[in-house]
């Protein structure tokens, strides 16, 4: 897949998210999608993202900005970096309680791409920066 179509393709995926549409973020995964984040266990496959993204969306509300794409030239490989801006709507399990705390927080993501889909998601972000954000 070219850079250019793979870059797209992110740039379609953090559209959606950003509008809060899950199922257009799914329709740029592969089945078999792997999700880890720093502060977890990796999910593997589309249901467990989907279930994922139900849960953010209950939980925080956020959008990102000041996006800047990467690409293999090649297209196998991508990277983005963000600013996260959100607010914490529900307390999340072993977390601070959410009092509807707004929070602003470089993040960053590493893709793979196979057959025109993202096949993993990797983000990292600094959790304990979050939590000093929302516990001030």
């Amino acid at each position: 897949m070219p850079r250019a179509e793979t870059l797209a393709l992110i740039r379609r995926y953090y559209d959606a998210f950003n509008a809060g549409a899950p199922d257009a973020m799914l329709a740029c995964l592969t089945d078999d999608i792997e999700h880890r984040v720093n502060e977890g266990t990796p999910r593997i496959g589309r249901g467990k993202f989907a279930e994922f993204c139900s849960h953010m969306g209950i939980s925080y509300r956020e959008t990102l900005t000041d996006m800047v794409l990467l690409s293999t030239d090649d297209g196998t490989r991508a990277a983005a970096e963000f600013i996260v801006h959100g607010t914490y709507l529900q307390t999340d399990p072993g977390l601070p309680e959410a009092r509807g705390q707004t929070y602003i927080l470089p993040a960053g993501a590493f893709f793979e791409v196979r057959g025109g889909r993202i096949s993993r998601i990797t983000t990292f972000y600094n959790l304990n920066d979050w939590v000093r954000q929302v516990s001030a």
